[in-house]
């Protein structure tokens, strides 16, 4: 989405950013799991600890995104926390999750960028399958909005897309924000179903046939859509699913 769509000065952005020497994209991208980054600590060594959500659709897949992490060069340790209290306020994507502490160092990270450009964060960093999904607000017009993220680009070298702008005072259909309570796997089924018109009457495509295209079973496929439409219809009931 280009910044030109921009009105007003106080704004809320959403981006999709790749950048290099990052832990979390590299781990995101080599297993079928994800990562909610909540909160960083000051560490010794000139090091950060961040706390960290890992997430997926088994066991298996939040184990194997664990792994990684701990055989990671880019962490100096991760740990895994018990829960003994729900302090994020919304539920994780996926059946599984999992809490980590992560050590490592904070020149691979965007926040401090961010920070030192103004933007503040204004919702968890979802990260998967390669990429870092950040929501951000800042004070400025277009022009300035451009080249504090121009100024990000050039320090960090990352790749970073504007996928959405809105006024920070404006209303925003609650069912768009939504979605990103979904997995990348969930999300995905579901966005090709609404492309596909599966959801009009008549229907565009039958489940077999969105089965087939996504190379799953329709059984698969239908548990996927249920799930997602279950976090769409009934995002406050806290049910893990």
């Amino acid at each position: 989405m280009p910044v030109d769509d921009l009105h007003g000065s106080r704004s809320r952005l959403t981006l999709e950013i790749w950048h290099p020497n990052c832990w979390t994209l590299e781990v995101t991208e080599e297993t079928p799991a994800g990562l909610l980054a909540h909160t960083v600590f000051n560490a010794a060594n000139d090091r950060v600890k961040g706390h960290f959500t890992a997430y997926g659709d088994t066991t298996a897949a939040v184990d194997e995104l664990v792994a990684a992490a701990e055989q990671s060069p880019l962490t100096h340790s991760v740990v895994e926390m018990q829960r003994r209290h729900d302090f994020r306020g919304r539920t994780p994507p996926g059946n599984t999750s999992r809490e980590l502490f992560v050590e490592y160092d904070p020149e691979n990270s965007m926040s401090d960028v961010f920070i030192a450009n103004d933007f503040v964060q204004s919702a968890p960093v979802r990260v998967f399958d390669g990429r870092e999904y950040w929501s951000l607000f800042v004070d400025d017009d277009r022009e300035g909005v451009r080249r504090r993220l121009d100024a990000v680009r050039e320090e960090t070298n990352a790749d970073i897309t504007v996928t959405k702008i809105t006024r920070a005072d404006a209303g925003v259909d609650a069912a768009t924000w939504r979605t990103d309570e979904l997995s990348g796997r969930q999300r995905e089924v579901f966005e090709l179903a609404r492309k596909r018109d599966y959801y009009d009457w008549p229907r565009g495509i039958s489940a077999r046939e969105l089965a087939a295209e996504l190379d799953i079973s329709k059984t698969t496929l239908l548990e996927h859509l249920r799930k997602a439409e279950a976090k769409l219809l009934n995002p406050d009931t806290g049910a893990l699913s």
